[in-house]
């Protein structure tokens, strides 16, 4: 992909999504378009970049996106978190709540959000709770895959035995042995796209906790900030924001205080 032609998609990119790619991901961004231009009968990234720009529908935006963005993901993916959440979730519930939301802003595939899921159900012990999970994406390819809830035995070897068991069915499937989430799961999440670029977001809140984990990274601080500010104005006093261990805040924290590392809190 020539130079000029790559800061053109970068630039693009940017400005839609708010993922910044660094110097030197040409051969990154032309494999992730090539399986498209193909498909379209397109030889030269130059042209395939005016299609994208030409088309005023805006799916061929979207369907660039879903080729760029990066969907990393497993259940009980950084556990330590969802041991935490477990806390924060079992003191809410002894303070007689009765109403929880939460969001996974990067929910990729669906096994982050089903494993939220889990947590929540395990925590709640049948008390009659109204609790409703927010999953949202920029790819709509992998929100689809997550709204299915079926996953291969490999994925999800991470999730406890007895949890397999109580929250999934083993289904056979033209392609092989798969595990379905159950229906009591999937009814407490919603599915959405959403671009954490752009802001406000369609959102009210209050929200208990909010876990973009992993998502920051490709973000530069002006994305990054925005993103904490409107996660600030969501949240509920004493709200938790958990993001992932290998992103850090220093110097965008606002008015969030750290907790432990990864973790932090709209103080009351």
């Amino acid at each position: 992909m020539e130079r000029v032609v790559f800061e053109r998609f970068r630039d693009l990119i940017y400005e839609r999504s708010g993922i910044l790619l660094r110097d030197g991901k040409e051969v990154l961004v032309a494999a992730r378009v090539g399986k498209r231009m193909r498909n379209l009968g397109i030889d030269r990234h130059a042209d395939y970049y005016q299609r994208v720009v030409d088309d005023q529908s805006g799916t061929e935006l979207t369907i660039l996106l879903d080729a760029i963005s990066t969907n990393t993901t497993s259940f009980y993916r950084e556990k330590e978190h969802f041991d935490q959440m477990t806390s924060y979730l079992t003191s809410w519930l002894a303070e007689g709540r009765t109403r929880l939301r939460l969001w996974c802003a990067a929910s990729s595939t669906g096994e982050e959000p089903y494993t939220i899921a889990i947590t929540v159900r395990e925590a709640l012990g049948g008390r009659a709770v109204d609790a409703r999970i927010l999953a949202t994406d920029i790819n709509t390819q992998v929100l689809e895959r997550a709204q299915r809830g079926e996953y291969e035995a490999e994925k999800v070897q991470p999730v406890p035995p007895d949890l397999r068991q109580k929250h999934f069915a083993r289904i056979q499937r033209p392609s092989g042995v798969m595990f379905a989430v159950s229906n009591e799961l999937k009814q407490m999440l919603a599915f959405r796209r959403m671009n954490l670029a752009e802001t406000p977001y369609p959102l009210k809140g209050p929200l208990d906790l909010i876990m973009c984990r992993n998502v920051m990274i490709y973000f530069d601080n002006t994305v990054r900030q925005r993103f904490l500010d409107e996660a600030y104005r969501l949240l509920r006093p004493n709200g938790i924001l958990m993001v992932g261990h290998a992103e850090s805040l220093t110097g965008l924290t606002g008015g969030f205080k750290p907790v432990r590392p990864s973790v932090y809190i709209k103080p009351s």
